[in-house]
């Protein structure tokens, strides 16, 4: 018979990572600027249903699934080094 519809194999889709708009690599606990729902500075949590960014100055906290950049994949976040004093 006809083989109308073929299998598509969507192995090479890209898998959302937890990156910040640098590419640096983002866990729990670091501190960031948020770029996105006027959050300023946030710290990294994680809860039962995965990561969330909770902004310092206003307590609000935001998933990151909606924090994620749709050209790169990446967060809209910048990541804060820590410096060493």
């Amino acid at each position: 018979m006809f083989q109308l519809f073929k299998k598509r194999n969507h192995g090479g889709r890209s898998r959302l990572e937890m990156k910040d708009l640098d590419g640096n690599d983002l866990t729990k606990g670091d501190m960031v600027n948020a770029l996105r729902y006027e959050l300023g500075v946030c710290r990294i949590l994680e809860d039962e249903k995965g990561f969330l960014y909770e902004s310092l100055e206003t307590n609000k906290q935001v998933s990151w699934i909606k924090m994620v950049d749709a050209t790169t994949k990446f967060q809209k976040v910048r990541k804060i080094e820590k410096t060493e004093a």
